[in-house]
């Protein structure tokens, strides 16, 4: 039987503690389930015990991260049967390293990751790599306890470039969410016959479409790009795309979209290009996620903008 797997990353004090709990005692997830719920960092905030027998949950303490392995996963499992497993992640353990520890049996269902609005400038500062590590690898983001001038700073420095495909809100002091999109204005005329990117506004643009590809559902977009094939790509397709940074050097990544064209087996790889496309929603297999898929109408040699290096902080 299949063991779905949630786990909850985040730093010492992040509130990961009373998330899972508010998530455990709520009706519409917990019903008759048995959960085994694996503690890899104890905090300030304890879990109620009451809390834990209600909702059927048995918590184990690990230790160290030698502690959790394979073998004592499915030992775990042996013994107490769970329907479902909540792991509360050290803030210090990488989070790839999950994958190779998991039973076969224990998919991997969500990844949440839950920071703290007031420490989030010091902790991205002085862990920038750890704290990268967390919000790219999560399905879901909380900014938890976070003032106006947090959710601010927040902003500026372009979270949604980290993660793309992940939920993101904030919560204030007494819980109430915003969502992290809300009140961003766009530098484009999404209702312009051709949307035309300006090359400062990539990564802007990147992101909304990323996030929101419904949006641009059979609407035109110009943008300029370089050419980048695949071996294992179709021969009518390419990435018109640009090196971003999102953190720091040691971050800078290639981000595009596919483009469908008969012209593409013609472009010479990093070439650069201006692309005029038509924009549809398709499935992306590594998203797990509809994502937007463009399909030229006309492509024309461009000059090598300056910086070609989109910045998202």
């Amino acid at each position: 039987m299949e063991v779905p797997v949630y786990l909850f990353a985040g730093f010492l004090e992040s509130g990961k503690t009373q998330f899972i709990s508010e998530v455990l005692d709520d009706p519409n997830f917990t019903q008759d389930e048995r959960t085994v719920l694996l503690v890899c960092e104890e905090g300030v905030t304890e879990y109620d015990e009451e809390m834990l027998r209600r909702t059927n949950t048995v918590k184990i303490v690990i230790e160290s991260e030698d502690g959790l392995t394979k073998p004592a996963l499915a030992a775990i499992a042996a013994k107490y049967k769970p329907d479902r497993a909540m792991i509360e992640w050290n803030g210090m353990w990488p989070i790839a390293s999950l994958q190779d520890i998991l039973p076969d049996e224990w998919p991997l269902y969500q990844v949440v990751t839950t920071i703290c609005g007031a420490t989030w400038e010091l902790y991205s500062a002085n862990m920038g790599a750890q704290m990268l590590d967390h919000i790219a690898n999560a399905d879901l983001v909380v900014f938890n306890r976070s003032s106006e001038a947090d959710k601010e700073k927040i902003r500026a420095k372009n979270i949604r470039a980290m993660n793309p495909r992940a939920t993101i809100f904030f919560e204030d002091e007494d819980g109430n969410p915003e969502d992290y999109m809300d009140g961003m204005e766009l530098p484009f005329d999404l209702d312009a016959p051709v949307i035309e990117i300006k090359n400062e506004d990539y990564g802007l643009w990147y992101i909304d479409a990323m996030n929101d590809p419904e949006k641009y559902e059979g609407k035109t977009v110009q943008v300029t790009g370089m050419v980048y094939k695949s071996d294992g790509f179709a021969p009518d397709t390419f990435v018109p795309g640009r090196f971003g940074m999102v953190c720091c050097a040691e971050d800078v990544t290639f981000i595009g979209f596919l483009c469908k064209t008969p012209a593409a087996a013609a472009l010479k790889n990093e070439a650069w290009v201006t692309v005029t496309a038509e924009v549809h929603s398709e499935y992306y297999p590594q998203f797990r996620a509809d994502g937007p898929v463009l399909y030229a109408t006309a492509i024309q040699p461009a000059e090598k903008p300056e910086p070609d290096l989109v910045y998202f902080n």
